[in-house]
Order: structure tokens, then sequence, then C-alpha cells
């Protein structure tokens, strides 16, 4: 690949960036080929004012995103525990995957339509993207780079890694700052819209979905939301969705305290993230640590596998009864039916978003 962009991902990329000037939700953008679409009620990528996504950073940010450059060993990349084929999720609970091969102490999360998520990593820990791929950067059993001048040093020895970063950022583009602003570029192009459910959304033709998923869907509404909330399918908030005892908070600063890690607030103690439902049937296994490997086991955790905390989203608590969610066998099958047409085939096997050649 060259340092600039492919002819085949420019034209769709400006016509994302377009978007906000009248596209139609509904439009496809064709990448590649197959359309490529955003989630309903959306109408661009959104971007931060100091760094427009452009052809050239996004193929910047692809290519670093799939290398083991930028690894201290040279044999990991972001792609190593984010691999596309599971909607950029890893399938071991804790990943060992990273420089040290010793396991990490959360779940790799899905990267899936980060450009409209608010608060990123189970507690929430990074602002934004630019600011996202420092800690994986840095992390002693993730890529290694405990001292990133020693990464920038490695980097600007090699005459092709200092003409990409010249074609994304022109004479001088080789620094940190503009290495980050490439994987968020990148990162942001990585949308999930074009599932059976979406293309039911958007009223496509022959696009249908059976009597069964309509009743997962309508139960999803009614018991998932407001948590798996809009087209997203999160409100971009944190819970205690009934994992652990009081007594599990703090023992492990990193694994349990969720969102009072970063906010040193009691309340938010056991608190993650809302992950997306978007491709959830092929992200397993789920929740902060992995701990439970199906849907159905998931399921069972909210019908009755919920543990009592003090704090325990109100929204699981039942006066008398124990906490979790009102669901029969049939309830389960039918959201578990939903589930699977959140599934995005074109997003698993997108060309642009693959390793470059």
């Amino acid at each position: 690949m060259t340092p600039a962009a492919p002819r085949s991902l420019a034209a769709p990329l400006l016509a994302l960036l377009l978007g906000a000037c009248g596209q139609s939700p509904s439009s496809p953008v064709e990448e590649g080929p197959f359309p490529r679409h955003l989630p309903v009620g959306m109408t661009s990528i959104p971007s931060r004012p100091d760094n427009p996504l452009t052809p050239e950073g996004v193929a910047l940010g692809r290519w670093l995103f799939h290398s083991p450059r930028l690894s201290s060993n040279g044999q990991v990349s972001c792609a190593t525990c984010h691999e596309q084929g599971r909607a950029f999720a890893d399938d071991a609970a804790l990943t060992r995957r990273g420089v040290s091969g010793r396991p990490l102490v959360r779940h790799a999360p899905a990267l899936i339509n980060l450009a409209w998520m608010d608060g990123l990593f189970w507690d929430g820990g990074s602002k934004n993207l630019e600011s996202l791929s420092l800690a994986p950067l840095t992390h002693p059993d993730e890529m290694g780079n405990v001292q990133l001048p020693l990464m920038m040093a490695r980097l600007e020895e090699q005459p092709e890694v200092v003409e990409r970063f010249e074609a994304a950022f022109g004479t001088g583009g080789l620094s940190l700052s503009n290495l980050l602003r490439s994987l968020a570029q990148f990162q942001r192009t990585l949308v999930s819209a074009d599932s059976r459910y979406d293309q039911w959304r958007r009223g496509e033709p022959g696009a249908r979905l059976s009597d069964q998923e309509l009743q997962g869907l309508e139960l999803v509404q009614r018991h998932c939301a407001p948590c798996h909330a809009s087209e997203l399918f999160t409100d971009n908030a944190y819970h205690n969705n009934g994992l652990d005892t009081d007594e599990a908070f703090g023992e492990d600063e990193a694994e349990t305290r969720g969102r009072a890690r970063v906010s040193q607030r009691p309340e938010d103690e056991g608190h993650f993230k809302t992950p997306t439902l978007r491709n959830i049937a092929i992200t397993a296994p789920y929740m902060h640590d992995g701990r439970l490997a199906t849907l159905e086991a998931v399921l069972e955790h909210y019908r009755g596998g919920m543990v009592v905390s003090t704090t325990l989203d109100a929204a699981f608590q039942r006066v008398g009864q124990r906490p979790g969610l009102p669901l029969d066998d049939a309830d389960k099958a039918a959201i578990v039916a939903f589930l699977h047409t959140l599934t995005d085939e074109a997003f698993l096997s997108a060309a642009e978003l693959a390793p470059p050649p």
C-alpha cells in the first residue's frame, strides 16, 4: 500500500464527511464491493476540529492499527487483540496475546461505532479516541512501550514509516501526536450499521424480521433500555449490573472498582461501561472480565443470577424479590434470536478495515 489512501477509500470518506450537508441516513455509501451505511438517524461521522477525517490520515491509521511495529517486541499490533472477524474484539476472557504473555485484568472490548462513544474503556478512563491508544501502547502487558521516546526512535529509523506520516501530515509529520491522531481517525471509521436489523430499519426490499425476532426486539426495548438505547444500542453510561458483592470492590482497583477508579466516588463502585449490542453474537465472552461465555449465560444472569450490592442499578431492583429481569424461557429465546440480527457481516469482512496490502 502506498502512503496515500487508495482511490476506493477516498471517495466514500469524503461522502461521509459531507453527510451533514444533506445525505440521507438511509443512502448507501459505496465503499469497495458492498454498500456502507451509518446508523439510522446519523448523517456523518463526527470528528474533532483538530483532527478531521482525511483519506491519508485514515490510511495511515489503518496501517498503524495492523502493524506490529508499534509494539516493543515487534510482534503485537492493535489488531492482535482486536480481530476484525470478531467485530474487533478478542475471544479470550483475559487475553495473553500482549508482549508479556501475562493475562490482562480486563476483557478486550469490541471496537464498534467509536465515533459516537462518550468515554472509552470499561471505566471511561479515556475521554476521546485521540488519547485512547496511549494506554495499550504503554502498558507492559499489552504493547510494552514503557518509554514512548524509544518507540518513536524506532519508527524514525524506518524511511517507509517517515514517508507514510509525511503523506498524511506533511513534512515533519512523524510525531506521537500525529500517530495518535491517525489511529483515532481509522477507529472512527469502524462503523457497523448494515446488519439485517439495519436493513429492516431502512425498509430495504426483502428485509424482514421474523415474529420471534420482532418479539425479541420488543423485549429488548422493554427490559434492556435505556442502558442499551438508541441505534447505537448503548447509553454510553456506567452501571452496576449485579456481578459482584460490595466486598469485591476495591480488591483489585483495575479489575473490580469500575468507574470508581476514575471518578473516585463510592457510588460508582462496580459500575462498568454499557457495551453496544451490535455484533454481540460474535463478541463472546461477555462482561468486563469475560466471565460469561454465552448470550444464554448473560440472560440467565439477568434473570436470576444477579448479586445484591449497595451500588446495584435501580433498574434491576425488585421489592421483595431477587434482583433481575422477569424473563421466561420463550423470552430468552426471542431476545437471543433478535440479537443475532445485529450481526453485520459486511463490517466483519470489509476490505478497507482489514490489514492493508
